[in-house]
């Protein structure tokens, strides 16, 4: 199964958030492939390098739905997002709801990777009734998690933050061990001023392995507001620490060699956050000692689930 989700942030600009939009499914995928005899249709006619051939090709009034292989399909939307083809992506997902048995977990599936792809679009109001027809079908199974955390996502990202709030609430409580939820509970409980139970939060997300510089980053902004400024500075200074040796990996990766004394300096971009690209960072609130640059901040948001 393969589930595509988001982040939040102040300001809506190319570099953006950090709240979970959402995920997918998790589950591996393989490579894009339309296979003639799953699809039962005749190589010879279509064009495999076309992107009109699966909606050519899958309509319902050409293929009986017992000829199409729901989870094939999935994949195939996929890959789609593999290459940055969302508009495809959102159809393909489409045709899978379309296709898979009614108010099935593969109807859910599809629901939620449609979603992600029209966050990717930025289609927010698409992505809203994708994840809201997902959570119809089924509010409590293993993809509700990813339906309310990258609902919450695509909410803020409207906004709408204190219906985000509502989901990112659900999102926790249907799967506690959700680590992008807590963060994005924590980072919506900042907005309200209620930076002590954010703190909370962003703790329970890094206990779950969601360790990156935006949550640390987040963490050091409710502590600084609660108060404990010397702890907010610590905890700032790891962020950057992190945010440094991701940048020195990347240059080390891009180009083969590690960078020279003191590394590249900072690109500005967000860590990955499980597939959906920053979605309306905002800008920093001032320095905090030092003169330190602030962050962008973000909702952190899953893409396609499996992805």
């Amino acid at each position: 199964m393969t589930v595509y989700a988001g982040h939040m942030t102040d300001e809506r600009d190319d570099d953006r958030h950090e709240f979970s939009a959402g995920q997918g499914v998790d589950a591996d995928y393989e490579e894009f492939t339309l296979d003639p005899e799953e699809i039962d249709a005749d190589p010879n006619t279509v064009d495999p390098v076309d992107s009109r051939v699966l909606t050519d090709i899958m309509d319902k009034r050409n293929v009986e739905s017992d000829a199409v292989d729901v989870e094939r399909l999935v994949d195939v939307g996929l890959s789609y997002m593999g290459i940055n083809r969302f508009e495809e992506a959102t159809e393909t997902f489409e045709r899978a709801a379309s296709f898979a048995d009614e108010d099935s977990l593969e109807a859910q599936e599809a629901w939620v990777n449609k979603g992600a792809a029209h966050a990717e679009l930025e289609e927010y109001d698409q992505a809203i009734g994708a994840y809201q027809e997902a959570l119809r079908i089924d509010d409590d199974s293993e993809h509700a998690a990813t339906a309310e955390t990258n609902l919450a996502y695509a909410l803020w990202e409207s906004g709408r933050g204190e219906q985000a709030l509502e989901h990112a609430e659900r999102a926790v409580e249907t799967d506690p061990r959700f680590g992008e939820a807590w963060y994005n509970r924590g980072f919506l409980l900042v907005e309200r001023g209620l930076a002590e139970d954010a703190v909370s939060c962003f703790d329970n997300a890094i206990r779950l392995g969601f360790r990156n510089a935006a949550v640390l980053e987040e963490k050091a902004r409710a502590l600084e507001e609660a108060g404990e400024h010397e702890q907010a500075e610590e905890v700032a200074d790891r962020a950057e620490e992190i945010r440094q040796e991701a940048e020195e990996q990347m240059v080390e990766e891009q180009t083969g060699q590690a960078p020279g004394p003191g590394g590249q300096g900072r690109q500005g971009g967000r860590p990955g956050a499980g597939g959906q690209p920053g979605a309306g960072g905002r800008g920093g609130r001032g320095g905090r000692g030092g003169g330190r640059e602030e962050p962008e901040r973000e909702l952190q948001g899953e893409g396609p689930e499996g992805f």
